[in-house]
């Protein structure tokens, strides 16, 4: 899944207007998804785009790690799994094929392809070391909150993916996050949930909570940004 979190500030400079925003009025979160759909429709599915901007966050000391659980499902993910036997359920890579990533282009490749990351623990420190550097700085790797199965029998690995086709995975790298909560085709009430949801565990998250939120926008992939308003 295309994550595209972690953008630059969309908030106009002082004294000129942005092109990132239609305007400066604050609407509610039903007014501004009417809006967007007003855009005129382009040929396929336009993502709807959630963008948190933040105040009083120090990069260096403040950091930001969070899965959000989506109500709604979207969008299939690639899921790769690192596991001491083959499943038919996820593309395995199991610990005697560990060695061919040593090439630096084929690990490379391998980080691109996949969305998601899944280990067996046992197999977590030859994971490390193998493909920590790339999956690391990636935000792929897998944790104990996403993706460590302690077990790699099917009914695990089963109950793992379905987790993981509604879960975004947040590293905060810049004062404002982005991340894709739907698509156009999506009902609005669903979206909805799935913008509330979202805000509801990045706030949590935020040392100051609503104090960091300096505004909240949604918007499609071709559209202009609305800042709105959550309650």
């Amino acid at each position: 899944m295309d994550l595209r979190h972690n953008v630059g500030d969309l908030q106009p400079p002082a004294g000129s207007k942005s092109p990132a925003t239609t305007e400066k009025k604050t609407m509610e979160l039903k007014q501004a998804l009417q809006e967007l759909r007003k855009e005129e429709k382009k040929k396929f599915d336009q993502s709807i785009d959630f963008i948190l901007n933040l105040k009083g966050i120090d990069m260096k000391r403040d950091t930001l790690n969070a899965i959000i659980t989506l109500p709604h499902k979207f969008k299939d993910k690639n899921v790769c799994a690192f596991l001491t036997k083959k499943s038919s359920l996820v593309n395995t890579i199991t610990q005697p094929e560990f060695a061919k990533y040593k090439d630096k282009a084929a690990l490379r490749k391998l980080v691109k392809n996949y969305d998601f990351f899944i280990a067996a623990a046992p197999l977590m420190p030859q994971v490390a070391s193998t493909f920590g550097k790339v999956l690391g700085p990636a935000g792929k790797m897998p944790s104990p909150q996403m993706g460590v199965i302690m077990t790699d029998n099917e009914d695990v690995i089963k109950e793992t993916l379905e987790k993981i086709s509604n879960s975004i995975k947040i590293r905060m790298k810049e004062a404002s996050i982005k991340i894709v909560v739907g698509k156009e085709s999506m009902k609005d009430e669903d979206i909805i949930e799935n913008v509330m949801s979202a805000y509801s565990v990045l706030l949590n998250a935020l040392p100051k909570k609503v104090d960091n939120v300096k505004s909240v926008m949604i918007k499609l992939t071709m559209s202009k940004a609305i800042k709105v308003e959550l309650k």
